[in-house]
Parts: structure tokens; C-alpha cells; sequence
């Protein structure tokens, strides 16, 4: 008896702290939201989302840089999500167990605890100098698909090891070849659980500022690129020259956190439409 009360009581317990957690969490992202929007909400009109900086980036609006975050984000995401799929597909699906896939498995996990001005250091040495790219979107894009690459890998494999090895057993009893049983059966069920790693890949992509720092970004570029060996603005970028070199404290405070507002905003709507996507895919699966 005494031991189900302490059990009983050492649930509850663990149940209020979990919840308490929680909560703080929602209060500490609620309050971050709610001070850069208070903040920022005042510059924000359709002339700042839709003009070209002035004055030293002290007036006008931010649409090179919106417009540039998502040239980024788009050109990071062509090249990290294919590669990264067929990678996880291939890690679980065809390499075994071997030692050496241990290893690539070892070595993804490392890479995307690597900082990301290294990567930038990096891109800026192959991508900038080596390749001859130039600073530039292609330069950019590729230096931040290297950088999430091991998200979109890590989160393709464990969505294919959820699957039973039952669906597999079944397609290739009924005379389906390996191939068409990744392609019309284990992908169609595993695809809205890797849509996850878009979604984490576009929230770090397109807040990151120190590889496109090396490799993409310009101070001030009142106009947009014509091709993808063009360097462009970009909203993180944006925001930090704005918050420590600006001459005008007030108006680039102001801009500052309406840049850091339209910036959530995006990242808000790109997530919220791969989630879209992934809630799709899921009902496909449901009715398939």
C-alpha cells in the first residue's frame, strides 16, 4: 500500500514538473514574440515590406533583403533535401550494418554539431574561391545545404526505421523489385515524417548569418539579383548590420526590430507550409 501511494505520488510529481516545464517554455517563446512584435510592429507597412533601403539602410524598406532570404532558403533546400533523402535511403535501406556505415553515421551526427561560421569558412574557401563562384546565391545556398544536410539525413533515416519491416516483407512477396518497394511503398508512408527535416532545415537556413556572411550577403544592395552568381541582401544579415553600425540610433533600432518581425514572419509561413504539406502527404497515406 505504501509503496502504490509513494509510486502514485512520484507520478503526480512528475507530471506537475513536466507541465510547469512546459509552460515556461511557452512563456519564455511567447514573451520573445511578443517584445520583437510590440517593437517592430510599428515599422512595419507595406512600403517597408515593399521598397528598397535608403539613406544607409536608416530608411526606406527591406524587399532585396526579403527577397534574397528567400533565394537562400529556396537554392539551400533544392540541394539539401534531395541529396539528404537519397542519402537516409540509402544508409537504411541498402547499406546494412558494416563498420563503415557506422562510421558515416558517426561522422553526420558531428558534422551538424559543427558551428556554422565554420561551415561559412569553409563555403567561402571551396564555393567562393575555389569554384570561382564568387560571393553569390549559388555560393550561399550550397554552403547552407552542406550545413543542414545532416538534419535532413538523420530525420529521413528514422522515419524509414519506424516503418515495419512487415510493408517490405509484403512488397517483395508479391514479386516487387527493392527499388519499386522504397518508391511506391515505404517512401509514400515514410514521406510526411521526413517533411520534419524540411521543416528544421528551413527554420535554421534562413536564420543563419554567419555562412552567408562568407559567401552570398552584401552591406547594401539596393536592387535584385538577375542571376544566381549575383550576391545579394538577406534579412539576418540585414539585421545585424543595422543593430552595430547604424548612425541613427532610433531609426535603425526601429528597422532592426521590424526586420527581426518580418523575418519570424517568413520563417512562420514557410514552416507552417511545409507542415501543410506533411499534413497532405498524411492524408494520403490514411486513405491509400
Amino acid at each position: 500500500m505504501k509503496y502504490n501511494i509513494k509510486k502514485k505520488l512520484s507520478q503526480n510529481f512528475a507530471f506537475i514538473l513536466f507541465r510547469i516545464l512546459s509552460i515556461a517554455v511557452v512563456l519564455i517563446l511567447g514573451s520573445i514574440l511578443g517584445f520583437i512584435l510590440v517593437r517592430g510592429a510599428g515599422a512595419i507597412s507595406w512600403e517597408f515590406i515593399s521598397s528598397y533601403p535608403t539613406n544607409g539602410m536608416t530608411s526606406g524598406g527591406i524587399f532585396p533583403a526579403i527577397i534574397g532570404t528567400l533565394y537562400l532558403t529556396i537554392g539551400a533546400m533544392v540541394f539539401a533535401f534531395p541529396i539528404g533523402v537519397l542519402s537516409g535511403i540509402y544508409l537504411n535501406e541498402y547499406a546494412g550494418k558494416a563498420w563503415l556505415v557506422r562510421f558515416i553515421r558517426m561522422m553526420t551526427n558531428n558534422l551538424a554539431g559543427i558551428p556554422s561560421i565554420v561551415f561559412g569558412l569553409f563555403g567561402m574557401s571551396l564555393f567562393v574561391n575555389y569554384l570561382s563562384f564568387g560571393d553569390s546565391i549559388i555560393a550561399g545556398s550550397l554552403t547552407l545545404g552542406l550545413m543542414v544536410l545532416p538534419i535532413v539525413i538523420r530525420t529521413t533515416e528514422e522515419a524509414l526505421k519506424q516503418i515495419d519491416d512487415s510493408f517490405r516483407h509484403g512488397s517483395l512477396a508479391l514479386g516487387a523489385t527493392k527499388l519499386q518497394t522504397i518508391v511506391r511503398v515505404i517512401l509514400p508512408i515514410a514521406f510526411p515524417n521526413i517533411i520534419t527535416g524540411l521543416i528544421l532545415s528551413i527554420g535554421r537556413v534562413s536564420g543563419e548569418t554567419a555562412p552567408i556572411m562568407f559567401t552570398a550577403v552584401a552591406y547594401f544592395l539596393p536592387k535584385l539579383p538577375t542571376s544566381i552568381f549575383d550576391q545579394v541582401m538577406a534579412l539576418p544579415y540585414h539585421l545585424y548590420v543595422i543593430s552595430t553600425s547604424g548612425t541613427d540610433i532610433e531609426a535603425s533600432r526601429t528597422i532592426a526590430y521590424g526586420t527581426a518581425f518580418v523575418l519570424i514572419a517568413i520563417v512562420l509561413i514557410l514552416n507552417l507550409s511545409a507542415n501543410a504539406l506533411r499534413r497532405y502527404f498524411g492524408k494520403r497515406v490514411k486513405m491509400g
